[in-house]
Parts: C-alpha cells; structure tokens; sequence
C-alpha cells in the first residue's frame, strides 16, 4: 500500500531526466546573451525584465494564493490559501457540485527568489476512507513574478463530475503543489458533496 507521502506525489516518467541542473536565477540572466535559442528559452521562463517582486522577509518560493472550480452558469467556487494557515479548516467546509456537470480548476499562484521547475498538481480524492482517483497536470516552469507579471494563473483541463445515485456522496481530497526536485509548497486536505443539484 502506497504511503500518504508517495500518494499526494506526481508520478515519474519513465526515462525523464532533467536536461540541465537547476541553476541561479542570476546564472539564467548572464548565460550566453548572443544565443538567439538561449534568448528564446529566457524569454520562456519570464526572465524578459521588469522588477522583481519578491518578499526578503518570506522564504518561500511558491505561493498559492487560490485554487478555483468554474463551471458553466455556476459562480466560481474559490478557495482562498493567501494567508498562511488558511487550508487548516478546508477539510470542514464542503462545497457542494452538481453531479455530470463539467468543470475547469484554475491555480493562482506567484514565484519568487528563484525559477521554480516543473511544478505540478497532485490531487487525491477519497470516499469513506477508499481512493478513488489520483491526478495529476504539469503546472510548468516559472520565473519569479514581476511587475510586468504579478501573478500566474493555470487553467487545468475541463473535468465531469461523477453521476449517479451511487457517485452522490461526500468525498475528502488532498491536494498538493510540487516541483520537480520533489519540494512541495503547499498541500491541504478539503471536501466536497456530490448532489443532485447546485
């Protein structure tokens, strides 16, 4: 049986290897400046310029600042991980979605100190104690935010929610956001109910 640790972690490509070793966001902004594919491949992480907005005084390097649930006609269900020790109660408070509705999750998230490499979203979801699923979406590689880029924001591909007398229920999810070198920044438990309507 899969340990708590190994269930909320993304699963290994087979034969992927990192193509170069995590370097220094000062190494990334001096690397050869003639190289029209290296400018390119800057460019991609966000290393175009404006003002870094990193806080000295929070070590982190990646913020969560919400997780989101859209859905057609529906206000957005938003839950707010801003403040530090905000998931603590999540778990408490269920939301509830409709069942064989389509839905899309959206991350808003920030970087900061340094260029976060392949992060991702690992989500578990459990009812009366069994797993009954596990996923996870590359989120990407990111440089730290600017004022020309306040905040990133991932849309995640558009999910159905389960139908059926049976799908309808409370479930439990734990969620977590973590990067390549395997450092999770956040993770939290939360519920929802399956029913019939909104």
């Amino acid at each position: 049986m899969a340990s708590h640790d190994d269930d909320t972690m993304p699963e290994e490509t087979q034969g992927y290897k990192l193509s170069q070793p995590k370097q220094s966001l000062a190494a990334y902004q001096k690397m050869d400046a003639n190289d029209e594919s290296l400018q390119r491949y800057k460019e991609s992480l966000g290393l175009g310029g404006g003002t870094d907005l990193s806080d000295p005084k929070d070590p982190r390097v990646c913020i969560i600042l919400s997780l989101s649930m859209e859905s057609e006609g529906q206000p957005p269900v938003t839950i707010d991980l801003s403040a530090p020790g905000s998931e603590a109660t999540l778990k408490d408070k269920p939301f509830k979605i409709k069942e064989g509705v389509k839905f899309t999750m959206v991350a808003t998230f920030k970087v900061q100190h340094e260029i976060l490499s392949g992060l991702h979203y690992v989500q578990v979801v459990k009812r009366k104690g069994i797993r009954v699923s596990k996923d996870s979406e590359m989120i990407g590689s990111y440089a730290p935010n600017t004022d020309k880029q306040p905040v990133y924001t991932k849309r995640f591909q558009s999910e159905e929610a389960p139908s059926g007398m049976i799908a309808r229920g409370h479930y439990n999810a734990i969620s977590s956001f973590v990067d390549d070198d395997k450092k999770k920044h956040l993770e939290f438990e939360w519920s929802f109910d399956i029913a019939k309507d909104w």
